[in-house]
């Protein structure tokens, strides 16, 4: 309406003026400002976060009025840097300031819910049945448990209560525990950093009981290989502040300003003050705008460039001697100057090639050391041309006390000294011009238009053995010059004389593979390492997802961290190797891991890894076509893997006590140990007995039999299916049984020759519960749904690597509706359990079998050639050749009272981590008058109370050395006792914090300097990794003790990666037997499918909001380049299929120029539960990004009892990478959105 009359009436409405008229006081309602007023009225302000895996780890207030949240805005009050640093805050981003939006919304799960088709069994079988009975009359009926599994994924949900629910899941866990064993009871859950009492309620539940908890970091493929390989280490960055202490910053494959929003501000203000940046990106992302070069590879290829890099700085500043400090660097902190024995390949003519590191027990009388004399390296002393055996090797780290009376404990360290005199030794790098020989040594080559074994020029020496052989060596220095192709004046035809040489690995080679321009790598790698050499290692990487989620991600990385050891950057504040992906950092990691996994209660836990878990379950080993021997070495013994696929090698790596495995064996270990005991055995020794004879076996080796299938599920705090699920059509199809798109033929696949083959089993999973606060994709999938808090509903703690706080989530209002915290839920359901499976299981005996952990003594497993206790190559002992095991006594009643409590084997064994142990009965006692104790009678009576998530909470902070100070002095003696140096004083300044959760939730804390981290907390430096390695001569957890440049395992030398080398893509074969069989009559475009992080989502969080569909596109959508577009008819905003064997999807394309020719973008985890419309080629619904995927295992990923190359839980294993994948793309002909009654079909199609 027109304001016309009002401002006629103005004047008559004055009261009064002031200020000689120019103000006047009017006689008017002005009530309607009151709206504006209340708006932002609030009653109080709650501090929370987001438990959302993005690595922000921000602080945020949460407004709420009228016990409602209303809205949120950002903290800003973290405690503040030094002067010459930035402040952290404001820390927070567009997603995250939308979350509120989830709380009220029609997408929250409000109460429990029940497939339809199972509630409606379950009430007719509970009638005359109790539940156990009733759940296996339904689950064990193939025809009942066909009805509720093939419509998995199309709705049909029921409400239902709380002890309707929870009695169904009690009763599917404890039929499977008796039936089939605890270790057919799985949980997954990813990154506890973002919410650890709630990733620790349901690992407490599943490890009390005996279940297996699957690893997450290696599954999303954001565990980097190369950080085990190279350090011991699974991940340790530099956090964001320290991006500002560089000066020279390389952003490669990590789009910062987009996927690491609360920290991109570091980035831009270190430009400010003249540190040059470079950006490394295949498309022009966000983080190309900030680089003062940008360098556009073709994806895939960024170990070509990394290598040419590394040629530049070895011939510019090694060879030629330029940088003292280099040289300095890595005769000390690296495995350069080791010796490494030549080996004749008889396959190649008798051609040398680069075999084991020398070990003091291949010398006379194992060069004096006694102890572990396999695993003690060896170097050369310039001073006196002697062979030594330096400090700081892996032999020096376990068993010294045991062996040596105690007197030369303390050896494990970085100290330039010899192990057996102590005297101060000056490691020799090089045999130019002081070997007794120079020979031709052969490196494999997989790039494909040179030779696949380049014979090149290397100075060696010539020893004696202790059996009176002779033998060549080399140091690996003189090993990583001849491989990147760097003459050291000693000739030869495959190296280069200069940089146009086309010669691997020089700058104008690869400007073949990459498109780089040869003058921008000499360039930059120039510029990187003379800024290096001047600030003494102040350059620094930021990497990310696009380089870590290919198959060779391990050649990637280990070609850019060589190029930051070659210039002595880790370590070093303001330089390094920092990778971003996923919420990694658990700070107080070992405060919550007792939490987590029963450890207060019994130990060992079972842990999976999850890759090996579900190639396996999920069938995608049915459909494998990458064969062992297209991605062997030609220096390898091709008889060794003979007719082997990638399963078998996983199974050999598993039942040789590598890789863990679950289920472990192909009997319920319960029923084992009851055998045992009948025939008056010993359960390890029947075990072994058994094993041996045949008459028992590993389940991997026969992983469809039935028996031996993963039968009850838990997923929580995450969306597998519509996110992280690798292989999408495969989990919907084998493992759920259910509709799927899998167009791919089993009979088109490499069979395995060592595991038994069945016929294809559909529907493994008998129960699927799932807790989610909203229904994403894998509620939909699910046969039980649980309500759970959201972040503004539940007490948790969250940290990040990315700044160096712990803060808190917090209660803002009360769970909502029937929604539980995920500590009460599984509170609840252990309750339930121990009432049912008390009187049904009572106390039973478990075997539980373990791999040969890294940071156990079980890591000095085989020294060198490796052997396969079932081919009769060794004898069968656990802990060596393969698994530990271990009797678990479990009393199923009491289930729910050790949940609720604390343990008494923190009081009797203490805890610890990353091999070194503390006494904890101070903490114990402790936390008990903080959080009282139990007085009911029982086995937990006495004991401290885990009532609720604070008192969880309040357990991790007290255990953690990084939240007190008194457990952090005492970690640090633990070390200093194995290192003989003191480093107690780097926290005895603190020695008298504790962290407590009330003090969290009132501001965020700097967390406490631990052994346990490789960096410092500190005032006067930022948290950079490798920092105490350095700084404390604290050996890197590897075999020699130092960063390794060579990787030595036979495994590793087989499949060619001994040193870095340069790998393609591997081809997936998926693409060729759908082109063209299914037209619509549009033409199709083959590209490569590339999925990284996006801009309105965290993975699928906020896929569905309202306020980022919003400001999105509102959709799934793709994108290709402008040029491909208009070949092929195909205008921005049209509908498009993508599709190969493994399945489809349907979105809407964005054109642009952004794209390069010959890929498809496609932002990751947009949900198909949002605008999707159904898809040509399969006659359902579109899929998720994941539908044309499938997950493919590296056999080097599957070493293991080797030093670093040992498992650990997230720590290493094989990986899920999706990135080498190819797909079809192609325009709609019509879309349909799927809009008819919905029609059952059998699986031949026909209508039901």
């Amino acid at each position: 309406m027109s304001h016309f009359l009002d401002r006629l009436k103005f004047m008559s409405r004055v009261k009064s003026t002031y200020a000689d008229g120019h103000g006047a006081v009017v006689n008017e309602d002005r009530k309607w400002e009151d709206g504006y007023r209340s708006r932002w009225q609030h009653d109080k302000i709650v501090r929370s976060t987001h438990g959302v895996n993005c690595t922000g780890s921000c602080s945020w207030k949460v407004y709420v009025k009228n016990g409602l949240i209303t809205w949120e805005t950002q903290q800003t009050d973290y405690p503040r840097t030094r002067p010459d640093l930035p402040n952290h805050e404001p820390r927070g981003c567009p997603r995250g300031a939308s979350y509120s939006w989830y709380v009220y919304s029609a997408q929250r799960v409000k109460y429990p819910m029940i497939r339809g088709r199972l509630m409606e069994m379950w009430r007719e079988a509970r009638k005359t049945m109790d539940p156990v009975a009733a759940w296996a009359s339904i689950s064990q009926d193939p025809k009942k448990a066909a009805r509720y599994k093939s419509v998995r994924g199309q709705g049909g949900f029921v409400r239902a209560d709380w002890n309707t629910a929870t009695e169904m899941i009690a009763a599917a866990n404890a039929f499977t525990v008796k039936k089939f064993g605890p270790d057919r009871v799985i949980g997954f859950s990813p990154i506890p950093a973002m919410s650890m009492v709630s990733y620790a309620a349901g690992a407490r539940y599943l490890s009390l009981l005996g279940g297996a908890c699957l690893s997450f970091y290696d599954w999303y493929c954001d565990l980097p290989p190369a950080s085990p390989q190279i350090w011991g280490e699974q991940t340790d960055v530099p956090e964001s502040a320290d991006w500002y202490n560089s000066t020279y910053l390389m952003v490669w494959g990590s789009n910062v300003p987009q996927t690491r929003t609360p920290d991109a501000h570091f980035y831009t203000e270190v430009r400010y003050k003249g540190t040059k940046t470079v950006a490394v990106s295949s498309d022009f992302g966000e983080m190309v705008k900030f680089g003062d070069i940008w360098l556009a590879p073709k994806q895939g290829t960024d170990a070509a460039l990394a290598m040419a890099m590394g040629h530049v700085v070895l011939k510019e500043f090694h060879a030629s001697g330029k940088s003292a400090y280099f040289r300095d660097y890595i005769r000390q902190y690296t495995d350069m100057p080791m010796l490494v024995l030549l080996r004749q390949n008889q396959d190649n003519g008798d051609t040398l090639v680069p075999d084991h590191f020398l070990r003091a027990s291949h010398l006379a009388d194992n060069l004096g050391e006694a102890n572990h004399p396999e695993w003690k390296t060896l170097q050369i002393d310039d001073a006196t041309g002697e062979i030594v055996a330096p400090n700081g090797s892996i032999g020096f780290r376990w068993g010294e006390a045991a062996h040596n009376g105690g007197e030369k404990v303390g050896r494990w360290n970085l100290e330039m000294k010899d192990g057996g005199s102590g005297r101060t030794v000056e490691p020799r790098l090089s045999l130019v011009g002081n070997g007794d020989e120079v020979v031709e040594v052969g490196f494999p080559y997989f790039g494909g238009e040179h030779d696949e074994l380049l014979r090149r020029r290397v100075p060696a020496r010539r020893i004696t053995l202790a059996d009176g052989s002779s033998a060549l060596v080399a140091t690996v220095y003189d090993l990583q010059m001849a491989n990147y192709g760097v003459d050291q004046g000693l000739g030869g035809a495959n190296v280069a004389t200069s940089y146009e040489d086309d010669v691997p690995y020089t700058p104008a080679w690869q400007e073949k593979h990459t498109s780089v321009p040869a003058r921008l790598v000499v360039q930059v790698a120039r510029e990187f390492a003379d800024n290096a050499d001047r600030t003494q290692g102040k350059s620094m990487v930021i990497v990310g997802a696009a380089l870590n989620h290919w198959y060779h991600n391990d050649m990637i990385y280990r070609g850019i961290i060589n190029l930051l050891m070659m210039c002595g950057c880790i370590g070093k504040s303001g330089g390094g190797w920092a990778h971003y992906v996923g919420q990694e950092k658990l700070r107080p990691q070992f405060g919550w891991a007792p939490l987590a996994f029963g450890l207060d209660w019994s130990r060992p836990p079972r842990q999976m890894n999850g890759t090996s878990f579900f190639y396996n379950h999920t069938s995608q080993w049915r459909h494998e076509k990458l064969g062992v021997d297209e991605i062997l070495s030609p220096t390898a013994d091709r008889k060794r893997y003979d007719g082997m696929s990638l399963l078998d090698l996983n199974a050999k790596s598993e039942r040789m006590g590598w890789l863990p495995s679950a289920p472990q064996l192909g009997s319920n270990p319960l029923d084992v140990v009851d055998a045992a005991e009948q025939a008056g055995k010993d359960p390890v020794a029947y075990t072994v007995e058994q094993l041996k004879s045949g008459a028992l076996q590993f389940a991997c080796d026969d992983p469809d039999n039935p028996a031996n299938f993963p039968r009850n599920m838990f997923v929580w705090r995450s969306n597998i299916l519509g996110s992280s699920g690798k292989g999408h059509e495969y989990f919907l199809k084998y493992l759920l049984g259910t509709q799927n798109a899998v167009f791919g033929d089993e009979a088109d696949a490499i069979t395995p020759s060592e595991v038994n083959v069945r016929p294809a089993a559909e529907g493994k999973l008998d129960l699927l519960t799932v807790l989610d606060f909203r229904m994403s994709t894998t509620c939909l999938y699910g046969d039980i749904v649980l309500p759970t808090a959201t972040w503004y509903e539940k007490d948790d703690l969250n940290t990040s690597d990315m700044h160096p706080f712990i803060h808190p989530l917090s209660e803002a209002v009360q769970p909502l509706w029937e929604s539980k915290t995920d500590w009460e839920i599984y509170k609840v359901i252990a309750k339930k359990f121990s009432e049912i499976a008390g009187p049904y299981l009572g106390t039973r005996k478990d075997l539980v079998c373990t791999p040969l952990l890294h940071d156990t003594p079980g890591e000095l497993g085989q020294p060198f050639e490796p052997k396969d206790w079932k081919a009769g190559e060794c004898d069968l002992i656990p802990g060596k050749t393969a698994p530990s095991m271990t009797v678990v006594e479990r009393n199923y009643a009491d289930i729910y009272k050790k949940f609720t409590s604390i343990g008494p084997l923190l009081d009797k064994l203490g805890n610890g981590g990353k091999g070194i142990n503390w006494n904890t009965q101070h903490e114990v006692k402790e936390i008990g008058d903080l959080s009282h104790t139990v007085t009911e009678p029982g086995v937990s009576q006495g004991r401290p109370k885990l009532e609720t998530a604070i008192d969880a909470a309040e357990m991790i902070l007290t255990f953690a050395p990084e939240t007190n100070g008194h457990v952090a002095v005492k970690a640090w003696e633990a070390l200093s006792k194995i290192t003989g140096r003191d480093h107690t004083h780097l926290a005895e300044g603190r020695e008298h914090d504790k962290i407590r959760f009330r003090d969290v939730q009132a501001q965020p804390r700097k967390i406490i300097s631990a052994p346990t981290w490789s960096g410092l907390e500190s005032e006067e430096v930022s948290y950079n990794a490798g920092y105490t390695n350095v700084h404390e001569l604290i050996p890197w957890r590897t075999l020699t003790g130092r960063q390794q440049f060579y990787q030595d395992h036979r495994w590793m030398l087989d499949f060619g990666e001994g040193a870095c080398v340069y790998k393609p893509a591997i081809d997936t074969k998926t693409v060729a037997p759908m082109l063209g069989k299914k037209p619509n009559g549009n033409p199709e475009l083959v590209l490569n499918w590339i999925t990284p992080h996006q801009k309105w989502g965290i993975h699928s969080t906020y896929s569905d909001n309202l306020r980022m569909l919003t400001l999105s596109r509102g959709g799934p959508h793709v994108w290709i380049s402008e040029a491909e577009a208009k070949a092929n008819g195909i205008r921005d905003n049209d509908w498009v299929e993508v599709f190969n064997v493994n399945g489809t999807l349907t979105a809407r394309v964005v054109v642009s120029q952004r794209v390069p020719k010959g890929m498809c973008l496609m932002y990751h985890a947009q949900e198909k539960i949002v605008n999707v419309p159904g898809a040509e080629t399969s006659g359902m619904r579109g899929g998720i990004h994941n539908s044309v995927t499938r997950a493919v295992t590296k056999p080097t990923h599957m070493i293991g009892g080797y030093a670093q190359l040992a498992y650990g839980f997230n720590y290493y294993g094989t990986v899920g990478s999706n990135r080498d994948e190819f797909v079809i793309l192609r325009k709609m002909k019509k879309v349909d959105w799927l809009e008819g009654p919905l029609v059952e079909t059998n699986k031949e199609g026909a209508t039901q």
